[in-house]
């Protein structure tokens, strides 16, 4: 055995071979140790005494030279270097740190990493594993309206601990991430198989008649074997796994901004995905409505009424008893939670105005009030006369209602209620929408699509982008143009054709025999065009030239 003593500690040598006549080993006196190469090499440094009184040390063996030895022993003499020399607190926290090191046989710790996490008096010895973490980040969201907080806390429940809980915080690398969103890739292609088999099992369910012995034995038979697959079930798409990544971000954010982890680095920032895609919204034009009954898919998950289609609608509800609402979110882009809240305190006939200053959110199939979906959502919004007229026919509805069930009405303070006064639940409204479109025999849309069709009868009446986005309550123009884009490209699109109406043209005849010339000049190239006629291509150009 060698020994190198240093400042703060030494470097040993040692082997384990054995003298064969004693069986004891050679230590110090091993013919071998000659060779540099021979044997491994320790470290040995003091640490604080423990808060009792009693002495400990950092030790580590198995180093192959002597440089290894030396640059780990250098490591532990500037990790004990960090604190103030009469900080004992800090000093305890590191021998705390570099003592367990030595008995976990971790590696020793990132010397800016440990020094950040003492200036902001973050455990040293932390072993946070990711779902701790990602628990305690979401218990620290105070803010958060219910839908993000269940945006945020299915990301974390279904997906992220799952595959990453058990992986320690500080150790999470891009790789681990990888094989998180390849792991759900793979599912999807399961979930897709699975689902294509359930479909073609209850296809051909449908295809075997009702009678006959025979046909009843296959029915039961296929019937057990479809109970026995799994459910339909949805696959977590690009746009979801983009979520996912975003939820995780934020949250690494949080930690680094602790100092819990190191600065400047963000797994999750580092992780590739397929683009995302937001549906565009269409307008039900003539041909698409012909496709979606030819093949019963719609062309956009997110689709608009025409005006036309719209005015259908409004006439098939004239004197609902929800009318107003119905205008509301037709006319002035409200969300489906904002429609069903306004107070009447929120109302003013006066000013012609609604504030909208809270929203009824559905969470499973409990319905809560809360804020609006952002900051921006916080708006009053301007009436036109009509709707005025119809909110105010809608308190005497309310007052009839109110009188027919005397002591069993509740009183909620709201314009739209239950006739009995309780509140709407959002997914009743949206079910109601449904069969009212069915009624109209109007191309179907989403409740939220009639927002989509508000901004666009906004756009198409050259209202400014900025009020449309204020109105919807939008915190940017640049949301409102990112999700119109496509419906102001049919805007403009109509617009070309508006105006090439406007411009006069040559009369049906002249412009018959323009087409025939222009079809007989149609030759190949370098061969002269071939007229038939002796005058009508002067008479063509002399029109021209009137």
């Amino acid at each position: 055995m060698s020994t190198k003593t240093q400042q703060g500690g030494t470097v040993t040598r040692r082997c384990s071979c054995r003298n064969p006549g004693t069986g004891k080993n050679w230590g110090s006196s091993c013919p071998k140790l000659s060779n540099r190469r021979h044997g491994t090499w320790s470290v040995r440094h003091e640490l604080v005494n423990r808060p009792d009184g009693t002495r400990r040390e950092y030790r580590r063996s198995g180093f192959a030279s002597s440089t290894d030895a030396t640059k780990e022993l250098g490591k532990v003499r500037a990790l004990l270097a960090l604190p103030d020399a009469d900080d004992l607190e800090e000093l305890l926290a590191i021998s705390d740190m570099l003592e367990a090191c030595a008995a976990g046989k971790d590696a020793l710790p990132d010397y800016d990493a440990t020094r950040e996490r003492l200036q902001a008096g973050q455990p040293l010895n932390a072993r946070t594993l990711v779902a701790e973490w990602l628990d305690e980040w979401l218990g620290g969201k105070k803010s958060l309206r219910i839908g993000g907080y269940k945006r945020y806390e299915v990301d974390i429940r279904v997906h992220l601990k799952p595959h990453l809980g058990e992986v320690r915080l500080d150790k999470l690398a891009v790789r681990d991430l990888n094989r998180m969103f390849d792991a759900i890739n793979e599912r999807n292609i399961e979930i897709q198989e699975q689902n294509a088999q359930r479909r073609a099992a209850l296809g051909e369910l449908d295809e075997i008649p009702w009678k006959g012995r025979e046909n009843r034995a296959r029915r039961k038979a296929l019937k057990a074997a479809i109970a026995a697959m799994p459910p339909f079930r949805r696959v977590t798409s690009v746009n979801t796994q983009h979520h996912i990544r975003d939820t995780l971000r934020a949250a690494l954010n949080v930690a680094i901004g602790q100092r819990i982890l190191p600065s400047g680095y963000n797994a999750a920032e580092h992780v590739e995905l397929l683009p995302g895609s937001k549906p565009k919204a269409l307008l039900w034009t003539d041909e698409r409505i012909a496709e979606w009954k030819r093949t019963g898919v719609r062309p956009s998950p997110v689709m608009v009424w025409t005006p036309e289609q719209l005015g259908t609608f409004l006439d098939h509800i004239l004197g609902h008893r929800l009318e107003a609402m119905w205008r509301l979110l037709a006319f002035r882009g409200v969300r489906r939670g904002e429609g069903c809240a306004p107070r009447w305190t929120d109302f003013s006939a006066k000013n012609r105005s609604l504030t909208i200053a809270t929203q009824l959110v559905q969470d499973g199939w409990d319905v809560h009030e809360g804020l609006p979906k952002t900051n921006s959502g916080v708006r009053v919004v301007a009436l036109d006369t009509e709707t005025v007229e119809s909110v105010e026919a809608r308190r005497l509805i309310q007052e009839a209602e109110k009188a027919t069930w005397g002591t069993a009405w509740q009183d909620t303070g709201r314009i739209f209620t239950e006739e009995d006064g309780s509140l709407l639940h959002p997914g009743k409204i949206s079910d109601l929408f449904d069969r009212l479109v069915a009624e109209a025999g109007l191309p179907p849309i989403r409740l939220h699509d009639l927002r989509h069709g508000a901004a666009t009868l906004m756009l198409a009446a050259d209202v400014d982008i900025k009020v449309v986005s204020e109105t919807l309550g939008h915190s940017d123009t640049r949301i409102t143009r990112d999700i119109y884009q496509s419906v102001l490209d049919d805007l403009a699109r109509e617009a070309a054709e508006a105006v090439v109406k406007l411009v006069p043209r040559a009369p049906q005849a002249i412009r018959s025999v323009i087409a025939q010339r222009a079809a007989r000049t149609v030759s190949p190239i370098g061969s002269a065009p071939d007229c038939t006629c002796a005058c009508s291509c002067g008479a063509a150009q002399g029109a021209l030239s009137a």
